[in-house]
């Protein structure tokens, strides 16, 4: 199956304003890319890309004032299938983790496992280890959050949300990241696109999403507390400790975003 992704943004700025962007697709999805999804910008501007310390492709440019869109329209190739579990689950012991898991252990900006610490062994202390005890945060916190954009916070915390028991996606998976840590289970945030593939309308409006991946069974694994089913058509675009690390843009300087409109679908033939 073909998928098309893409996006539209547009920002209006006051001056000169440096902006940083993650706005492409991961590089794990590149073997899967027909179509690259390059970042067209108008007017024209010069683009410096780097990778930063996850790997995360990020594109820096200076908006002049005025207005100044961002797109892209990428297709790749899928199976169309529901996501599927890796046939290893186990929980390692933190002695026995790689080094570049350990990152995903400690507490980060929108993830305070000091906080949340005695909540989750309280909840999931009996639980059984690795990939159970995961699926048991990831049904906990389904269940405790009620999702509507209108609950839409951008200091937001995971204690905030376990408290306020209100959301958006990217609230679902700071929670259940900051309880997988506290439980000694290395957890990731990643943002990216989910399609509907599968899912019965109504369908809401497209919009990027958050999810996050453990490592249990030796690899890192994909968990959605916020949809908590299988999806096809989930594309990675960027992974890190939390939100902070993955924005779609970083601005230096008055801009205000006026247009966000993105695209996630099978091509029409």
């Amino acid at each position: 199956m073909k998928l098309r992704v893409g996006y539209e943004l547009i920002y209006e700025c006051e001056q000169y304003t440096p902006m940083m962007l993650m706005l492409n697709t991961h590089f794990s999805r590149a073997q899967d890319m027909l179509q690259a999804d390059l970042l067209v910008v108008d007017p024209a501007v010069s683009i410096l890309q780097y990778r930063d310390g996850f790997g995360n492709l990020c594109s820096r440019l200076v908006a002049p004032p005025g207005r100044i869109e961002m797109s892209t329209s990428a297709l790749l190739e899928i199976s169309g299938q529901p996501e599927e579990r890796e046939p290893d689950g186990h929980q390692h012991p933190v002695e026995e983790l790689p080094n570049e898991c350990m990152v995903f252990l400690l507490g980060s900006r929108y993830c305070e496992t000091d906080l949340l610490s005695d909540v989750a062994w309280q909840l999931f202390g009996q639980s059984p280890p690795g990939r159970d005890r995961v699926q048991a945060i990831c049904d906990f916190v389904h269940r405790h959050i009620v999702f509507g954009y209108e609950f839409a916070r951008p200091t937001k915390t995971a204690w905030q949300v376990y408290h306020e028991r209100q959301g958006v996606c990217r609230d679902f998976a700071h929670l259940a990241v900051a309880l997988c840590r506290a439980m000694n289970i290395p957890a990731r945030y990643c943002t990216g696109y989910i399609s509907d593939i599968g899912v019965p309308p109504p369908h809401s409006a497209m919009d990027f999403a958050a999810w996050f991946e453990a490592y249990v069974g030796g690899c890192w694994q994909t968990f959605d507390p916020r949809n908590n089913v299988p999806r096809a058509g989930r594309v990675l675009m960027a992974r890190g400790r939390d939100a902070a690390d993955v924005a779609i843009s970083n601005t230096f300087g008055a801009a205000k975003l006026v247009k966000f409109a993105v695209h996630c679908a099978p091509e029409e033939v």
